[in-house]
């Protein structure tokens, strides 16, 4: 009986809490990859690479949860970029996030314009 009590005691306080003990991950589909990022409660960054290597991509548009911007940066194979947006409503410091991410960008070689999806699970920072 002791033991459920203490159980339920964490459990209640948010010790036990899932969402805690998950780790960050910044992930898109091939081609596509997240160097890093920070989510503040105004603000997200993203680093985002090319990761294919001859082919040119550009930029066009970036959302991540309700945050949005739009872009004209183009990267070649290999490159990576910083995306800054900004008038973000992600929430207070030290809570847990996760949004949907999607790229929207046009691939130089065929003039196609094509979208990305990802998810980021992060901690809000300061």
């Amino acid at each position: 009986l002791v033991v459920l009590a203490a159980i339920a005691a964490l459990a209640y306080f948010g010790v036990l809490s899932p969402a805690k003990l998950l780790p960050e991950k910044c992930l898109f589909e091939p081609g596509l990859f997240c160097g890093g990022h920070k989510v503040q409660p105004t603000q997200t960054t993203l680093i985002i690479e090319n990761n294919v290597e001859g082919r040119t991509i550009t930029i066009n548009s970036v959302s991540v949860g309700g945050c949005s911007g739009t872009f004209s940066t183009t990267l070649s194979g290999g490159d990576k970029n910083t995306f800054v947006l900004t008038g973000c409503s992600n929430g207070v410091v030290k809570d847990k996030f996760r949004g949907e991410m999607t790229i929207g960008y046009t691939e130089q070689s065929t003039n196609l314009s094509k979208t990305a999806y990802g998810t980021l699970n992060t901690k809000i920072e300061q």
